[in-house]
């Protein structure tokens, strides 16, 4: 049983969680997630299963969609609404006050990463330093927001959508908008909508999934692994060259069946015999070729 499986991850429970539930009721030993979402979030989780665990690291590059709720105010030390209060200041900002700062926030941006995080500090998790009650010095990173957009303002309270990078912490996010409006703000609610091709309205409950057979899985619940990569051009390997692609060998015009699509510098996907065997990227020597970057 190799694909992907878009769950709806419910809140009050880990991605690693998720991946134990998929693993015990299918009894399947191959099983990972391709993204960390916080256990009090909510929303898309492709777990990929079997030989689709060998695509997990693509997908985490996938650029992921949020809608969350932030109030104003109060700033806590997990960044959320779960968090412990450590200052609160009066709210006095006006609508267009948050849509200049909102503003401010697309692009390129950094962020340092909160304590209450899985990033790792001398081989140790940050949030296990935190429940120490230590704190350590952390590295801004650079992540990019594509989109962010106001839903709604009612009194101290923001709803919005947001498109960003991976390694974007949402409510890393609303702290800091919180700080640049002088007032704070955490991070009060959060769903993920969209992770690359994966989007709420095709996500399947856990409970769904713990009522169906594994054939009702393999056929309604399960994505190809060549799902997430479909906007990539296709290319189609002739039967007598398959053994180079396997192989991990350089793919040149003859060995495809059609080689007029090839660009220098594309991601392309490879089809033997109608099966998806291989991502490769075009390059350029003295003639195009494809090199293949990982066999599926």
């Amino acid at each position: 049983m190799d694909g992907i499986v878009n769950v709806l991850k419910p809140p009050k429970m880990s991605s690693h969680d998720v991946v134990s539930f998929i693993r015990k009721i299918f009894n399947i030993k191959k099983v990972g997630h391709t993204g960390t979402l916080d256990p009090m979030a909510a929303g898309v989780l492709p777990i990929c299963l079997g030989k689709a665990t060998k695509i997990s690291q693509y997908l985490l590059d996938d650029v992921k969609r949020y809608r969350c709720e932030m109030v104003l105010g109060s700033n806590t030390d997990t960044q959320d609404r779960w968090g412990t209060v450590i200052q609160s200041r009066p709210v006095r900002v006006r609508e267009s006050d948050i849509v200049e700062v909102f503003h401010r926030f697309q692009g390129e941006i950094l962020q340092i990463p909160p304590m209450y995080s899985a990033l790792k500090h001398k081989g140790k998790k940050l949030y296990e330093l935190a429940r120490e009650g230590k704190n350590v010095e952390r590295e801004a990173r650079k992540v990019w927001i594509y989109g962010l957009n106001i839903i709604h303002i009612d009194h101290d309270r923001i709803l919005f959508d947001v498109l960003c990078s991976k390694g974007t912490y949402v409510r890393t996010l609303c702290e800091d908008i919180g700080n640049q409006l002088n007032c704070g703000a955490y991070m009060s609610f959060l769903i993920r909508t969209a992770s690359g091709r994966f989007t709420l309205e095709e996500a399947v409950t856990l409970e769904t999934l713990q009522s169906i057979a594994p054939d009702m899985l393999q056929s309604r619940y399960l994505y190809g692994m060549d799902y997430p990569f479909i906007h990539m051009p296709r290319i189609d390997i002739k039967k007598s060259s398959m053994k180079y692609v396997l192989n991990g060998n350089d793919i040149y015009e003859k060995n495809i069946i059609d080689g007029h699509g090839l660009k220098e510098g594309v991601m392309v996907r490879l089809y033997g015999d109608h099966r998806f065997v291989a991502l490769g990227r075009v390059k350029k020597d003295k003639e195009l070729y494809i090199d293949i970057e990982r066999v599926f």
